[in-house]
């Protein structure tokens, strides 16, 4: 039992190794449609230790054995059973990962011994040497010396991978945090952050913000709004005091209104109309005190994020897996979207690349209308896309606005900007990121 699975990576076992020494490296390799999330990284892969936490309390606890260590070339992990991980039993875990040269490249051997079968083991490794591969491909198209960089929802969705990926290519990440503080981490009071809060600071990452899904009362609409108006600005002028480099803050498509109808929206259309529209356009202002000041300015205007760990994907994975899936409310409305990976380059673009300023539509090159998603989602998961799903359901959980806004908005956005520079995605077409994201490989 167990498996054994090889891949050749571009770049040296000496550069594959320090990426898996690295932090985040772990949080990299792990797959989004596997339950549980990094607790703990090995700080040494010689004989440091690293858990998991999984569902149900459950504790997957990896020792590293320094009999299988051999510096740049393999590193040994090995499941240690204990009280926190009683329902595993006595599943058995050795993983060995072995680096050989092969001209400029490595080819990259793991060999897992344990109970589990290789077809329930192969999407996994699949996904690991696939996101170790393009990390590293895109860490070489963006050489740059190490930064370090100040990052507010370090701790969100957006802001997990892109840390990693970040610290696996050699950058800092300084987490901004609103609780007292852990090592690597500064504490941030964004009514009134502290003025040596971004000293040695080469860059800005600003994510946070209260979610935007939920029913559109005035409570909600309120907290969206005053987690990023105010907030974005206060940073933005300390950004400029400290003097950092570049300032990259979250955007959204909703600045483009609930309904464009066909229309093909660029960086150069106008805003919408709508709450969020609103909202975003003023959030965005906010920013101006950033790029007037001369700090290098980015705002990233994500689309519908593909992850199983969060956003649309996360809620309509289950029902479609269960075989109830099908076209929202006609399916003819637009979604833009981009997956989560190519998200995470974009904003490792943005931090380096000088050329990136302004409003940059972070979204796949090929917007889909909302039934051809329906049928993408459901062949990749080989289940019927046959019940369509009235406007009745988003309106029970969203409310009327809510419904608008978020399930049923109608927006044709192109990267216009991305294209102007030459950015390669790593999965510009949807069923491949769909297939990526899920672990079904064709």
């Amino acid at each position: 039992m167990g498996i054994q699975h090889w891949s050749t990576i571009d770049a040296s076992p000496d550069e594959v190794f320090a990426w898996h020494e690295r932090p985040g490296a772990l949080q990299r390799l792990m797959p989004p449609w596997l339950p549980g999330s990094v607790r703990r990284e090995a700080t040494s892969l010689e004989d440091g230790r690293s858990e998991l936490a999984l569902p149900g309390g459950q504790v997957w606890v990896a020792q590293h054995d320094p009999a299988g260590f051999e510096p740049g070339r393999a590193f040994v992990d090995e499941r240690v059973p204990g009280r926190s991980s009683a329902a595993l039993g006595r599943l058995r875990w050795r993983h060995e990962h072995r680096l050989e040269p092969q001209g400029g490249a490595t080819v990259m051997r793991d060999r897992v011994d344990t109970q589990v079968g290789s077809r329930l083991l192969r999407p996994m490794f699949v996904y690991r040497h696939r996101q170790l591969a393009d990390d590293l491909a895109r860490h070489h198209e963006l050489a740059a010396a190490p930064m370090t960089i100040a990052m507010t929802g370090a701790s969100g969705l957006i802001g997990t991978a892109l840390a990693a990926f970040l610290t696996t290519g050699g950058h800092e990440v300084v987490r901004l945090v609103r609780h007292e503080p852990a090592p690597g981490e500064r504490r941030w009071d964004p009514d009134a952050p502290a003025a040596d809060l971004l000293d040695g600071v080469d860059a800005v990452v600003h994510l946070a913000g209260a979610s935007i899904f939920g029913r559109f009362g005035d409570e909600h609409r309120e907290r969206i709004r005053d987690s990023r108006i105010g907030p974005t600005r206060r940073l933005a002028e300390l950004a400029v005091a400290s003097g950092a480099r570049a300032f990259i803050s979250a955007s959204a498509i909703g600045i483009y209104g609930d309904d464009r109808g066909d229309e093909v929206l660029s960086e150069a259309s106008e805003p919408g109309d709508g709450f969020l529209a609103d909202v975003t356009v003023d959030w965005e202002a906010d920013t101006a005190a950033a790029s007037e000041g001369g700090v290098r300015t980015a705002l990233i205007r994500t689309g519908l994020v593909q992850t199983p760990r969060g956003g649309v994907l996360q809620v309509l994975r289950p029902l479609y897996a269960a075989g109830l899936g099908g076209p929202l409310a006609g399916g003819r409305h637009w979604q833009s979207w981009i997956d989560l990976d190519d998200l995470v380059d974009i904003y490792a673009r943005a931090l380096i690349d000088e050329r990136m300023s302004g409003a940059i539509n972070a979204v796949a090159p090929e917007p889909v209308r909302q039934r051809d998603y329906a049928a993408t989602l459901a062949a990749v998961l080989h289940r019927p896309a046959l019940l369509p799903t009235p406007a009745l359901g988003p309106r029970v959980l969203l409310g009327g606005q809510g419904m608008r806004e978020l399930a049923l908005a109608n927006q044709r956005v192109v990267p216009s900007r991305l294209a102007e520079l030459g950015h390669r995605f790593r999965r510009p077409a949807l069923e491949d990121a769909l297939r990526h994201q899920l672990g079904r490989f064709a």
